[in-house]
């Protein structure tokens, strides 16, 4: 398994092709064993399904290969101790080697399977996230889901929902030795930008989240030093809490950009529900329960900030969680992952399967 995960990572697939080619290799490395996939594709992205047991009950395990940019050494593995360096080890490559080694034992074993397991491979996390959407708008959502996101053994049950926006302020331009005659399209967004840090909806919070983050992203404006700028794009990135209404934030935002800036628009780039898994649920209990023994240890629930390809599952109702191996670092220049925790990982997820 461990020569499995140093093979991926040599394949550079921060990009598309790359991708493909690490997507298809992982496809090659089941039907060696034995094991039937079929490929689907959007947009030039490939993505893979493979699925083994029988019941009513259908659990996914979901994992991208695609990994961010990074320097040409990263893409060359080496192990120090229980460390194994190189982009993508911990996100999110050893999870798909582990998840792949357990899904080809478990294949070895059908009988001891009461429930169906799919194993979803995937492109572009690190992007769009298209092809696992396209997956789940295909009817690929299961009951339960496991993202093999790093998590170092604990369970992120929930994440925080998406709303990305523009704001496009109108100023009006005059010559830049004179600026009284105009309207600085830029002072009027910082301006803008104190009054959405005081709304209402950033005081939100719950058991796992104490406020949820607002990031100004982007600033475009001006092209020329002697001109009052007449135009200013400022953009955000919201992460709300879960049990948050993503209409209302964009309404609060809206009503405050209109009511102080009149003719201002609000554009909406994105807008993803956040993870509500509820602790109570018992795909939850058991992956829990599991892990305890396998690790020796109490296995944590927490909410994760950012956001995953789990999104997508529980749109539907689906509970979904992310759930992977110990390490660091990842999109830095020193990722690596625990290989004792790649093992451990392998072993929960086969126990689980069969639980």
């Amino acid at each position: 398994m461990i020569d499995l995960l140093k093979d991926l990572i040599r394949i550079k697939s921060d990009n598309v092709d790359g991708a493909n080619e690490a997507l298809l290799f992982c496809k090659k490395w089941l039907e060696e064993k034995g094991i039937s996939t079929t490929l689907h594709k959007i947009n030039s992205k490939l993505m893979l399904v493979s699925e083994i047991g029988n019941g009513k009950e259908c659990v996914i395990w979901n994992g991208h290969v695609d990994v961010v940019p990074g320097n040409k050494e990263q893409f060359n593995p080496f192990i120090e101790g229980d460390q194994l360096f190189g982009r993508g080890s911990a996100d999110m490559k050893a999870g798909v080697a582990a998840m792949m080694q357990a899904f080809y034992e478990l294949s070895r074993e059908p009988e001891q399977l009461t429930k169906q397991i799919q194993l979803h491979l995937v492109t572009d996390e690190e992007t769009t996230g298209e092809t696992s959407k396209y997956l789940v708008d295909q009817g690929h959502h299961g009951d339960f889901v496991i993202c093999a996101e790093p998590t170092h053994l604990h369970i992120g049950l929930q994440a925080k929902g998406i709303v990305q926006l523009d704001i496009k302020m109108k100023g009006k331009s005059s010559h830049g030795s004179r600026p009284w005659e105009g309207i600085n399209a830029i002072e009027e967004a910082l301006t803008l930008d104190k009054e959405i840090r005081q709304l209402s909806f950033l005081t939100a919070s719950n058991e796992y989240y104490d406020y949820p983050s607002l990031n100004l992203a982007k600033i475009h404006a001006g092209d020329r030093y002697n001109v009052v700028p007449d135009e200013c794009v400022i953009s955000y990135d919201i992460r709300f809490v879960p049990g948050q209404n993503p209409t209302e934030i964009i309404k609060e935002i809206t009503e405050v950009a209109h009511k102080h800036f009149p003719g201002n628009e609000v554009l909406v780039y994105a807008s993803e529900p956040a993870v509500t898994t509820k602790d109570k649920n018992p795909y939850v209990i058991k992956l829990q329960s599991v892990t305890n023994i396998k690790t020796g240890r109490n296995t944590n629930l927490f909410g994760q900030h950012g956001s995953a390809d789990t999104r997508f599952y529980a749109k539907n109702g689906t509970g979904a969680v992310e759930f992977g191996p110990s390490g660091a670092d990842w999109h830095g220049e020193k990722e690596y992952v625990s290989i004792s925790s790649v093992e451990t990982y392998k072993d929960i997820l086969v126990s689980f399967a069969k639980s």
